[in-house]
């Protein structure tokens, strides 16, 4: 069984930011694959489905940002995921908005998300969908950047590369990520 997490800040006011793109990856599966992530346990929404014929959950972690970790690692101990099988979508300020990156396993960077699932699972032995964001112009605050407002320039670019990290989520699950990573990468 894969699981599936999208990063982001729950509240309302966070729902168009940067810092949300896991999230709204999370959302486009749910919507194609309907995939209700309705069920409030785990510190996070999910939901079960199937995609590609693999049995599948969908987590979006209601934490913060920070504490996402203690999310993930309550659901893996409790359905017992093997971590090869873990896919941890999130935003990426070292990327171009509009470009994503896979990773077979990794480092969490400078993303406090990624830093908290690293802590929590005790590895970085888990797959990474990586959605650029790009970095703040004209020595904008990194915080306002990443959860701030987003022109409408820069959701059009956003809103692709979520569509493209969708696509390459089900690539995983239908051809492994070696051909997924040779595909989108």
């Amino acid at each position: 069984m894969y699981l599936i997490v999208g990063l982001g800040n729950p509240e309302e006011e966070y729902s168009n930011t940067r810092h949300n793109m896991g999230f709204d990856v999370i959302n486009k599966i749910s919507e194609e694959f309907n995939i209700k992530v309705n069920k409030n346990k785990f510190k996070g929404l999910y939901g079960k489905g199937k995609i590609e014929n693999q049995d599948v959950i969908l987590l979006k972690p209601q934490t913060y940002m920070n504490l996402s970790g203690e999310s993930v690692q309550e659901i893996v101990k409790y359905y017992k995921i093997k971590q090869e099988e873990i896919i941890v979508i999130y935003d990426d300020i070292d990327i171009e908005p509009g470009i994503i990156k896979l990773r077979k396993k990794g480092g969490p960077g400078t993303h406090n998300g990624m830093k908290s699932v690293v802590n929590c699972l005790n590895t970085e032995e888990f797959i990474r969908v990586r959605v650029g964001i790009g970095k703040p112009k004209n020595n904008q605050d990194l915080i306002s950047y990443v959860i701030g407002y987003v022109p409408k320039e820069d959701t059009q670019l956003l809103d692709k590369a979520t569509t493209i990290a969708k696509d390459s989520v089900v690539e995983i699950l239908k051809n492994g990520i070696d051909n997924a990573m040779n595909k989108f990468n």
